[in-house]
């Protein structure tokens, strides 16, 4: 008897931190999500590549964007569409942090 109370209440233990962990702040990397995701074709620095058409995250146009905007653009961008639907929105914010702090460099 004394098992099964043991193993339900590690089991509820661990369901509780399953769900719970993702949703932590800390457990995302903005940084991270940026180079495995945004990197590729915006260059680990942000400058783009402007021969592909590929807009700099770092231009004074970028900065002047809001956080909102540039949200809306990575969730509604036709190019953007695979990447947006594999992050959750706090995994998007991650990524704004990511290009924020790469426009202070």
């Amino acid at each position: 008897m004394k098992t099964t109370k043991i193993a339900m209440l590690v089991l509820t233990v661990a369901v509780a931190l399953f769900i719970l962990i993702p949703s932590l702040s800390w457990a995302e990397d903005g940084a991270a999500l940026y180079k495995a995701k945004c990197a590729m074709c915006h260059g680990p620095d942000g400058a783009g590549k402007p021969a592909a058409k590929i807009p700099s995250l770092i231009s004074d146009e970028a900065k002047k964007m809001s956080d909102a905007d540039i949200t809306k653009t990575v969730e509604t961008n036709a190019k953007h569409a695979a990447i947006a639907k594999a992050l959750t929105p706090d995994q998007v914010k991650a990524v704004v942090a990511a290009i924020r702090d790469l426009q202070k460099k």
